[in-house]
Formats: structure tokens, sequence, C-alpha cells
């Protein structure tokens, strides 16, 4: 009941739980080359023709929900969760009436790449450099022309051949760069397979587009393009083909091929997006009645989703992370505290992480959450890290209070 007053109180807006998520991650990106991955995802919740809970209507099919636009910081060196930055919750009202082409960008529902990015360069500022990483549905020319400034930078999937000053992206000379075997991860429709991949990259000047209403905006952009391509594919598999436009310079081929290691982190936010939704928080079960209140659950619930996915990452200790990206000072002390009552008499049943570390909590809440602790087992998901953080704040709530 307390919640459900939280949810409906007027003063709690989505648009300050959205500003809050960046608040600590900005202290996390302090001094890194941050990746901050942006994408847009689907909420569906149950609805009945009678009552749509104030819903709209979303991409896919008769289906109503919201929709989460999310960007989610990664430190580019080790892959490490640094938190949310930035976006926007929503639901849409009703089909808009005017042409696609016909209305400026601030009344598109894609200027949130822009308008995301742009809200990103305030939260990130203390960091060593930025990149935006996205999709092909963020390879907007305006984002191209107005968003880059010096240490913030963009990195895109090519949405289309776009038009060059040499002719298209297809036709670019470009040097090539090497081949490699790469592991392709599985998605609907497609199961996981090693590919040989080979990569040529150069400089490219994209033109503006010949329709639209951008007549403001320069002329051209110079960018650098890294192309992917796979060779063999397996029968009935459609072959890689990334076309990668970035605002960083490529000297050589090792930063091609790191330009290409930094799209394919990407995938962090598909993994942010199925721990909100199938694995751990199962937000599209919610039985919460109002779109009002369902888009402030979802701000929070992405919140919660994105420690879970701290903690997943930093599992196996490979990044330097410490512990108060996540935990508060009290809480670090419970963690201390714990691990006495946790840990077993053998060496393989001790925590073998620093203290301090993320990853030292990580194992303090995998083993609430039920982990056994054997390198043997299979390593802790984001359900078990649920489970095991919704124990913890309640011992930590009882830690804080124990000189009361």
């Amino acid at each position: 009941m307390g919640f459900g007053r939280f949810l409906s109180n007027r003063r709690v807006t989505v648009e300050r739980l959205v500003e809050g998520w960046g608040e600590p991650t900005s202290k996390a990106c302090e001094g890194r080359h941050v990746l901050a991955i942006q994408d847009l995802s689907e909420v569906n919740f149950r609805t009945r023709p009678e009552d749509r809970r104030g819903l709209g209507a979303v991409v896919r099919g008769n289906t109503y929900g919201l929709l989460l636009h999310a960007m989610l910081a990664v430190d580019a060196d080790d892959g490490g969760c640094l938190g949310l930055v930035a976006g926007r919750v929503w639901t849409r009202s009703g089909k808009v009436e005017v042409a696609h082409d016909k209305r400026p960008l601030t009344e598109k529902e894609s200027d949130r790449w822009l308008q995301t990015a742009e809200a990103a360069k305030s939260v990130l500022a203390k960091a060593s450099c930025v990149t935006v990483v996205a999709d092909r549905e963020s390879d907007i020319y305006a984002e191209w022309a107005l968003l880059p400034e010096p240490g913030f930078h963009l990195l895109t999937r090519a949405t289309k051949d776009r038009r060059t000053s040499q002719g298209y992206l297809s036709t670019a000379e470009l040097e090539p760069a090497g081949d490699v075997e790469a592991s392709i991860p599985a998605k609907p429709g497609r199961p996981e397979r090693v590919a040989r991949l080979s990569v040529r990259f150069g400089p490219v000047s994209i033109l503006r587009p010949a329709h639209g209403l951008q007549a403001h905006l320069p002329r051209s952009v110079e960018l650098s393009l890294v192309e992917v391509v796979e060779h063999d594919p397996p029968e009935g598999a459609e072959p890689i083909l990334w076309r990668l436009l970035t605002t960083h310079p490529l000297p050589d081929a090792q930063s091609a091929w790191r330009i290409v290691g930094w799209c394919r982190r990407r995938w962090a936010i598909e993994q942010l997006f199925r721990t909100l939704k199938q694995q751990g928080l199962q937000l599209q079960d919610s039985q919460v009645e109002s779109a009002e209140r369902l888009i402030k659950l979802t701000a929070l619930a992405a919140s919660a989703a994105c420690v879970t996915m701290q903690l997943v990452h930093a599992r196996d200790g490979k990044s330097a992370q410490l512990a108060d990206v996540v935990f508060t000072p009290k809480e670090i002390e419970a963690i201390e505290a714990l691990i006495p009552e946790l840990e077993g008499a053998t060496a393989a049943q001790k925590n073998p992480h620093p203290p301090g570390s993320l990853a030292r909590a990580a194992w303090v809440v995998a083993k609430l959450g039920g982990w056994d602790g054997y390198a043997s087992s299979k390593p802790p998901g984001p359900i078990t890290f649920r489970h095991g953080f919704h124990y913890f704040r309640s011992l930590a709530h009882g830690w804080a209070l124990r000189d009361v």
C-alpha cells in the first residue's frame, strides 16, 4: 500500500526518477573511457479491450504497453557495467497524422537518440572520453552533425547505404585490417555460432540527405567507416555485414578492430532489458492498474535491473570496480560482517576477491541468493542476484540498527 501511494504521488515524477539514474553513475565514470550504450525496448502489459490501463499501442502487433529508452554506461576497457546514464519512459497517446518526413526532428520519437546523448554530456562530464554506441535506428544525420565534441564520440551501425562524397558507403575505398574468428551470440531465429570475419576501414564523408527538413545542417560530415563481413556462413544463415560509422579517427588496423570490439559491447543493454523483463524482475507481470504508475515503476525497475547487471558483470573479478559503485559505506560494512558467516572451511569456499571490490560484494550477494560458491557450479545469474540482493538489503538494514 505504501509503495502504491509512492507511485501515485504527483510530486514523484518520472523525469526526476530518470534524472536520478545518472547521479551514482557520474561518480563511477570519473576518469574512464565510457561506452554510453543506448537503445529502445518495448515493455508490454496484459490489457483487455474494455480496459487498456491507459496504455498506448506499441510497435509490434496488437499489444499495449510502454516504451523505455535507456543509456547504459560500460567501461570501454574491461566491459564493467557502471550504471544508467539517462533516458525516457513513455506511452503513446495515439496515431500521428502528419507524415514522418513532414515533421521536424523535435516532433519525432527518434529525437530521443539526440536528447539522451545530450543529457549524457553533463552526467559523464568527468569521464576521460565518451563514445555513444547505438544500433541502426540511431543513424540520423542530425546526430552526426550536432552531437560530436572533443572527447565525445559516436559509434553507430549504418542503417542504409548512405551517399558519400565518393559515391556510397558500399563503394568506399577501404584498407584491409585482417581476418578473425568471433563468437556471434544467439538471438531469436539465430543460434550462436563462430564466424570468420574480415574487416576493412577508412575515412568517408557522408552527405546531408536531400529530403526532409535538414537544410540548416552542414552539407557533409567527416567520419570513419569500418566494414565487417562474414565469410562462409552456415547454410541458411544470414551472413554478418556490419557497416560501422564513427567519429573516432582510425589511423591503423588496430584502431579499426578496437571499434569492432566496442560495438560488440552493445550486447550489454540487451542483457539489461532481458533482466528487466524476463530474467529476474518480470516487470511485464505487474498488475499496477494505471499507465502513470507503470511509467514510474518502469523507471525504478530499470535502476534495479542495472544493479543486478553490475553484480553479474563483477562476479568473475576481472573488472577493477569498487563496491561503492553500488553499495553505501554502511552496506559495505555489512558485507564484510557477513563474509565469515558465509565462507566455508576449505579454500574453495573462501571469498577470493579483495576487500572493497564489487566482486567481493557480488560473491556475498550470490551466496545469499542460493549459489553454492564452487568453481565447478554454474556461475550465479540475474535471478540468483535478484533474490540475494533483496535478502541482503534486509540484513544491511538490521546491521545499521545494531547499536540502536
